[in-house]
C-alpha cells in the first residue's frame, strides 16, 4: 500500500506579495499576517493528521529570508520552481509517485481543512485513484492522487470558476475512481473573511 504524503503549497507571507486581494480590507501588513497565521495553522493541522511526513513546496526557496522562523525543524521542503501553477504542481505530484507514495496537494488558505478531513482524504486514497475537496470559489482546496496523468493540469484555467469542474471532468475521462468530499471555503477576497469569522 502506498503511503500518502500532504504537499502544502505555500508562499512566504511577505507584504504585498501574498493576499493582496485582502489588502483594501485588512491592508498588506494585516493580510500578510494573516497568511502567516493561516500557513502556521496549516502546518499544524498536517503535522497532527498522522499522515506520512507532511511537506512545504514553497516559493520562494525555503533557506531563503523570507522562511526565518517559520518552518519546523526536520520540516520536508521542496521548492516550487519555475513554471504555472499546472506546472509546478504536477512536478510535485510525479516527484511523490516516484517516491512511492500518493500525494494530496493543499494550500494554506482554507481553515477549515483540518487534521481530519486531511486523514480522511488521505484514507479515501487507499481505494480511490483520487479525491478532491472543491472550493467555493470553484477552485479545489485539495487534490489527492494516487496516479498521474498530465491533462490534470495542462490547459486548466487557474484561479477561474471552473478548475475544479475541469479536472473532475478530465479525472471521470480518465475512467479513474473519485471520491468528491465538500465544498470548503478559501479565503481570498474581503467576502470571505465575514463568511469564515475574520473580519476585523
Amino acid at each position: 500500500m502506498m503511503d500518502t504524503r500532504i504537499i502544502i503549497f505555500a508562499k512566504a507571507p511577505v507584504p504585498g506579495r501574498v493576499k493582496t486581494r485582502l489588502a483594501p480590507a485588512l491592508g498588506e501588513d494585516g493580510a500578510a499576517a494573516l497568511a502567516r497565521t493561516m500557513l502556521l495553522h496549516t502546518i499544524k493541522e498536517a503535522s497532527l493528521a498522522g499522515v506520512g511526513k507532511p511537506e512545504i513546496c514553497a516559493d520562494p526557496d525555503p533557506p531563503h529570508p523570507d522562511w526565518q522562523g517559520l518552518l519546523p525543524a526536520g520540516f520536508r521542503t521542496s521548492t516550487q520552481g519555475e513554471g504555472d501553477l499546472g506546472e509546478r504542481l504536477a512536478r510535485a505530484v510525479q516527484r511523490a509517485l516516484r517516491e512511492d507514495a500518493a500525494v494530496l496537494l493543499i494550500g494554506t488558505d482554507c481553515p477549515a481543512l483540518d487534521r481530519f478531513r486531511l486523514c480522511r482524504a488521505a484514507a479515501d486514497l487507499r481505494d480511490h485513484d483520487a479525491i478532491i475537496h472543491p472550493a467555493a470559489d470553484g477552485g479545489y482546496v485539495a487534490l489527492g492522487l494516487r496516479r498521474y496523468d498530465a491533462s490534470l493540469f495542462s490547459g486548466i484555467a487557474w484561479s477561474t470558476s471552473s478548475v475544479a469542474k475541469q479536472t473532475i471532468e478530465r479525472i471521470r475521462r480518465l475512467d479513474w475512481t473519485l471520491r468528491i468530499r465538500e465544498t470548503l471555503r478559501d479565503v481570498d477576497v474581503p467576502e470571505d473573511l465575514k463568511a469564515e469569522g475574520l473580519a476585523p
